[in-house]
C-alpha cells in the first residue's frame, strides 16, 4: 500500500469478482445489455480475463495500487423479480480469504418476508457480515414501500447500516422513480436509529440528496459507479454535492467504486483532484465511512 497516501481509504461499494459476477459484467444480456456500452465491454472483457485466474490476489494488487485499504464487497439478492442472486456465503467466504482488507454487505430479497429477515440475521451473527443491501429498482420497490420496513427495524436491532440504490437505473423497463432518493425522507424519519446509505450519489435527483444529507443525521451517500471528475463538471447537475459535499455535508458522503464499473486508481486520482479541503478529501475518501461502519 501507499504509505504517503492521506489517511485510510475505504471502498463502501465493490462488486466481489465471483463467478456470477464475473458472468453478468462479461455477458450482460436483455433488459441490462445497456450496461455494456456504459462500462465498457472490451476493456472488460480484457480486465475479467486477467481476474479469474487468482480473484482475491488480483482484487488486492488493484486496492494496493491505488491505496485502498478496505473494500466493502457486496452480496444480491433480486430473485423474485429478476432471477438475480449472489448468495450470502458466497461473499462470506471470499471476505474470509482476507478479514483484514475486506468486509462483507448481505443482500435480501424483500418479497420472501420472513425468509428474508431469518437470512439478514444469519448472516450478520453467522457470517459476520457488517451491513446490508438493498436494491430498490430490482425490487420493483420505492424505499418507502412497507414490505422493507421489517428490514430496516432488523438492522436497528442488529446494529448495522443499510445501503440502498438511490439513483437512475439504466434498464428502460424499470422506471427510474424507484431509484429516487425522496422516498428516503420518509424511511429516515419513521427510523432515527437506522444508518442509511442511499447509494451511487443520487444523480439525476441531486437537490434531493443534497437535502436529505443536510436534514437527516443518519443518512449518507456514496459516490459509487460515478467518474468522481464529473462531480466536479459545471453542468452535469452534481454541483450541489461538490460545494455542500465541502462544508455543511461534508461527514456524509463516502467513497465508492462500484468496481468492476469504475476503477480504484483512477477514482481516487479524481477525488484529490477535486476543489476540496485536504480534510474533506480525507473524510470522503475513508474518514466517514469508518465511522459509520464503526471500524
Amino acid at each position: 500500500m501507499n504509505e504517503n497516501k492521506p489517511g485510510v481509504i475505504i471502498d463502501i461499494c465493490v462488486i466481489p469478482p465471483l463467478e456470477e459476477t464475473l458472468e453478468f459484467f462479461a455477458n450482460p444480456t436483455g433488459d441490462f445489455a445497456q450496461y455494456s456500452q456504459l462500462y465498457g465491454k472490451e476493456d472488460m472483457d480484457a480486465l475479467l480475463r486477467a481476474i479469474r485466474a487468482d480473484p482475491a490476489t488480483f482484487l488486492l494488487n488493484l486496492m494496493d495500487e491505488a491505496g485502498v485499504d478496505i473494500a466493502v464487497l457486496t452480496a444480491e439478492d433480486a430473485e423474485t423479480t429478476m432471477g438475480m442472486k449472489v448468495p450470502n456465503d458466497k461473499v462470506a467466504d471470499f471476505v474470509r480469504s482476507h478479514p483484514d482488507r475486506f468486509i462483507g454487505m448481505a443482500a435480501v430479497d424483500p418479497h420472501k418476508g420472513m425468509k428474508a429477515i431469518r437470512e439478514l440475521e444469519y448472516a450478520v451473527n453467522d457470517l459476520g457480515m457488517k451491513c446490508v443491501c438493498l436494491e430498490p429498482w430490482l425490487h420493483k420497490l420505492r424505499s418507502n414501500d412497507k414490505l422493507y420496513y421489517p428490514i430496516y427495524a432488523k438492522c436497528v436491532e442488529l446494529d448495522i447500516p443499510v445501503w440502498i440504490h438511490s439513483s437512475i437505473n439504466y434498464v428502460p423497463q424499470l422506471t427510474m422513480d424507484f431509484g429516487r432518493p425522496i422516498y428516503l425522507d420518509e424511511v429516515a424519519g419513521h427510523f432515527p436509529e437506522l444508518r442509511i446509505i442511499a447509494g451511487h450519489g443520487g444523480w439525476p435527483w441531486v437537490n434531493e440528496m443534497v437535502a436529505l444529507l443536510w436534514r437527516h443525521p443518519n443518512v449518507y451517500t456514496d459516490i459509487s459507479a460515478i467518474r468522481p471528475k464529473y462531480i466536479g463538471t459545471p453542468g452535469t447537475g452534481w454541483e450541489p454535492l461538490l460545494r455542500y459535499g465541502n462544508n455543511i455535508i461534508q461527514n456524509k458522503i463516502l467513497f465508492g467504486t462500484a468496481w468492476p464499473a469504475q476503477q480504484f486508481k483512477s477514482s481516487i486520482e479524481e477525488i484529490k483532484a477535486l476543489p476540496l479541503k485536504e480534510e474533506v478529501k480525507r473524510k470522503w475518501l475513508g474518514e466517514n465511512a469508518r465511522g459509520l461502519l464503526r471500524l
